[in-house]
């Protein structure tokens, strides 16, 4: 089997079963990509070995041609006089050269454009590209990272560094200007010009990067700043119309605005009168939907954790051994308080290496773009503020899952017979899970009648993350970083049955590593007897 077709029956092999899109939403089916790029990297080192020697056959033949006809030109009728010289310049001509032409004809590309063609179809699409370039800028924002830092690669706990080009930092601006957001349009096409000024090398114009910034400046009404770059864009490009048309267009806009700032002075004439400001092209970042997004936000970078001496005092560490569970006994697991008010409490070494990764094996095919109900319709659907993907395993896949299902039983003295299966969820690019509840507020959840609410969140690491990632809880203030091995463990529901709305949490967007967690829910029904009702709607 020829080399080039042995890359491209393994390749297929390797990603037939990444067939959907969405490769951002999860690192660990990113991981696929790196070994398809090298793929088509050693098939086009193949193919430039092969033009290679086609090459050098070809400038053999016209140096040795070149000695040959500087010779025979210098005095045509004495070399022809030798018969020989006679029958090799006609065979040359005859034969010789019609095989130089097939040669040079000879089409060498066939091996690596049918990998590529092949591997084209699993290649990451429009919407990862866009998904991606998203998950820089919620970084950028939730961990307040300019675009000079995110642009140099100058990130915590980075093995590799890397770093973005004018062209990736225009992709950036053009993204963000095409889902409306100029915000972010205006940071990054001002980084892109800010590299391009400093020389960089760029198939990127400056005239295409102020096109983009001048009409983003204008949307946040900063006229004065919108027309000076206009005319910047003007002096580079004296026939660009739209520029043009943009400049007449503002310079109505600023001449309309004086004339009503005359009228109020005439109206009243104790005005003081100033100069327009002319804005520096630092702009407030837009309100969202999310209420208690700066919470949420300053609880990932670490900040506003509301952890007093006073409550460091009631957070202690102790050997559990799950109410005296016979399997515990003789090996206790290590407990230690997170928070005291709701009780939220981590144990350690929950899982070992090798069940870890035998997890991670057996989700890794399955992952699939993780969901949310609908609030309205109750179906569940994909969304933006949830960027993971995630699988779920059941004991029949793997003695290990059955394992750790008991495990958890055990540790936290609930039944798993109506516990939900084992989730295991990889965080893609900026992967996270904003703000939400885990029980159920929808009456028209079907699971409710039978199995009871979500009475409980047993939550495994299954890695550490170099930073971000952290498990927040905006109501009262907590933040919980992942540490491999570890789980943590608290309850949604009072012993009343009502939702404890205080464990209102979100996972945090990874900055930089790939973030595994596998969790399960346990539900009402089965544990009635295991955890009682008590006196009060809140105990």
């Amino acid at each position: 089997m020829k080399p080039w077709l042995q890359l491209v029956f393994f390749t297929c092999i390797f990603l037939i079963r990444h067939t959907e899109a969405e490769f951002f939403t999860s690192i660990g089916q990113m991981t696929d990509l790196i070994y398809a790029e090298k793929d088509l990297v050693q098939s086009l080192k193949e193919y430039i070995r092969v033009e290679e020697n086609k090459l050098s056959q070809i400038k053999s033949w016209a140096e040795k041609m070149d000695v040959l006809t500087s010779k025979s030109a210098s005095d045509p009728e004495g070399y022809l006089a030798h018969p020989v010289n006679a029958y090799k310049l006609v065979k040359r001509l005859n034969t010789d050269w019609l095989e130089l032409e097939n040669l040079v004809l000879q089409d060498t590309t066939n091996g690596f454009i049918a990998n590529l063609t092949i591997q084209r179809q699993f290649f990451p699409t429009e919407e990862d590209e866009t998904g991606a370039a998203k998950a820089l800028m919620r970084l950028q924002d939730t961990y307040k990272l300019d675009p000079e830092t995110l642009s140099r690669g100058n990130l915590p706990g980075t093995k590799y560094r890397s770093s973005l080009t004018v062209g990736d930092c225009f992709g950036m601006g053009k993204t963000a200007y095409n889902d409306g957001d100029y915000y972010h349009t205006v940071l990054w096409m001002e980084q892109a010009l800010k590299q391009h000024d400093e020389g960089e090398d760029t198939t990127v114009s400056k005239v295409e990067i102020l096109d983009y910034l001048s009409y983003a400046v204008f949307q946040f009404g900063d006229l004065h700043r919108a027309m000076e770059l206009t005319r910047r864009l003007i002096s580079l490009d004296s026939t660009h119309e739209r520029a043009g048309s943009n400049l007449r267009y503002f310079e109505k806009l600023l001449e309309k605005e004086r004339e009503e700032e005359e009228k109020e002075k005439s109206i009243n004439k104790t005005t003081t009168t100033t100069e327009p400001v002319v804005q520096s092209g630092a702009y407030e970042r837009p309100l969202d939907y999310l209420p208690e997004r700066d919470i949420y936000e300053a609880l990932c970078r670490g900040e506003g954790v509301k952890m007093t001496p006073r409550r460091q005092k009631r957070l202690f560490c102790r050997y559990h051994d799950g109410n005296r569970n016979p399997h515990l006994l003789i090996a206790p697991f290590k407990e230690e308080d997170e928070w005291d008010s709701p009780h939220i409490v981590r144990y350690y070494d929950v899982m070992s290496d090798e069940e870890i990764e035998k997890i991670k094996q057996l989700a890794k095919p399955r992952l699939a773009r993780a969901t949310v109900r609908d609030p309205k319709t109750g179906v569940l659907t994909v969304a933006s503020y949830r960027v993971s993907k995630s699988s779920w395993l059941e004991e029949d896949d793997d003695p290990v899952v059955a394992k750790v299902n008991q495990r958890m039983q055990q540790i936290t003295g609930l039944t798993v017979k109506t516990a939900e299966l084992l989730q295991v969820a990889n965080y893609g690019m900026g992967g996270q899970y904003e703000p939400h509840f885990d029980f159920s507020r929808r009456p028209f959840d079907s699971t409710l009648k039978s199995e009871g609410n979500r009475l409980a969140t047993f939550l495994n690491y299954m890695s550490d993350v170099e930073a971000g990632g952290a498990t927040v809880f905006p109501d009262f203030g907590a933040a919980i970083w992942p540490k491999k091995g570890t789980a943590v463990f608290w309850y949604n529901l009072f012993r009343s049955g009502e939702g404890d709305y205080r464990t209102r949490h979100a996972a945090c967007p990874v900055l930089v590593g790939c973030k595994w967690v596998s969790n399960k829910w346990f539900h009402e029904r089965g544990n009635e007897f295991l955890r009682p009702c008590g006196r009060t709607e809140v105990d």
